[in-house]
């Protein structure tokens, strides 16, 4: 596309400029045309989903809106997403930060491998991958309750939360976790500054919590964020566990107030869109420092 400026209006001859304008109008008409059938693709359906909540067929009510509190299972589905949510983000982030970080600097000749082996759960359905683990569950309550076997298993059912799930979400979330982890350290000159410390005296402990720490703190905060978002919304694995999580509680409660499921599914939108919007501040925050 070719950028009109004045200058070259000025010096163009008269026939030349009105041509210039008419298609620097025309750049202006289509961009403007695109961004309003854009708008309305992706602002349309949610405006026609808040109506329907607040719609009461004589007037407007805000019932939805402020009623779902004390709507009974919601606090104890909100808060089981919740606790879900962060232990997932504990586990992964313990699991690939070090991993990657011991990738970059002593065996970058696997990284290829790696990566491929993490971008599996977005080529495996995640009903594959839960009809999987119910038939280990299946396997694992069948044994002795008093065997190692059976308390293992009735540990990571009946524990709160339960931990077969957050161990499930893990492996969801990996391909996300893994690529902003690494695009982290790929930006950084962790290498150099990881030999430093090490040189000083310093122990891995403090390497990983004074140097590597910092320089993927944008990036721990993304996938993060990422994880979070990415468990609130999962249906499947908790739905074929007989779990009731945030979402499963929402499909459920569907059958007997519509509009309040409307209503819970934007806000939890809302929640999701706060958090990218806080993701990408901070991103940028640290890009201005950095330069």
């Amino acid at each position: 596309m070719v950028a009109v400026t004045d200058s070259a209006l000025a010096t163009a001859p008269p026939s030349s400029g009105r041509r210039l304008r008419a298609t620097a109008g025309r750049v202006r008409w289509g961009r403007g045309l695109v961004l309003l059938v854009a708008a309305i693709y992706f602002i349309g359906p949610l405006a026609a989903a808040f109506w329907f909540s607040i719609d009461e067929g004589n007037g407007v009510t805000w019932h939805a809106y402020t009623s779902f509190f004390h709507t009974a299972g919601f606090a104890s589905a909100a808060e089981l997403s919740l606790e879900l949510a962060a232990v997932t983000v504990v586990l992964a982030l313990l699991l690939l930060v070090p991993t990657l970080v011991l990738i970059h600097l002593r065996y970058p000749k696997v990284h290829s491998a790696v990566e491929l082996l993490s971008l599996l759960p977005l080529v495996v359905p995640p009903i594959v991958l839960v009809v999987g683990v119910s038939k280990v569950v299946g396997w694992g309550t069948s044994a002795n309750p008093t065997s190692f076997t059976g308390q293992l298993f009735n540990q990571l059912l009946n524990s709160t939360p339960p931990l077969i799930l957050p161990l499930e979400y893990v492996v969801l979330t990996m391909p996300f976790v893994f690529r902003s982890l690494d695009s982290g350290l790929r930006a950084s000159n962790t290498a150099t500054l990881v030999e430093a410390a090490r040189n000083l005296g310093a122990s891995w402990f403090t390497v990983m919590v004074r140097v590597v720490m910092p320089l993927l703190r944008t990036s721990i905060l993304n996938a993060a964020f990422l994880a979070f978002a990415l468990v609130l919304g999962e249906f499947t694995m908790s739905s074929l566990l007989q779990y009731q999580p945030f979402a499963v509680w929402l499909l459920q409660f569907g059958d007997t107030d519509g509009q309040l499921q409307v209503a819970l599914s934007l806000i939890s939108l809302l929640l999701t869109w706060v958090l990218l919007m806080i993701m990408t501040v901070i991103a940028g925050r640290d890009a201005r420092k950095a330069t």
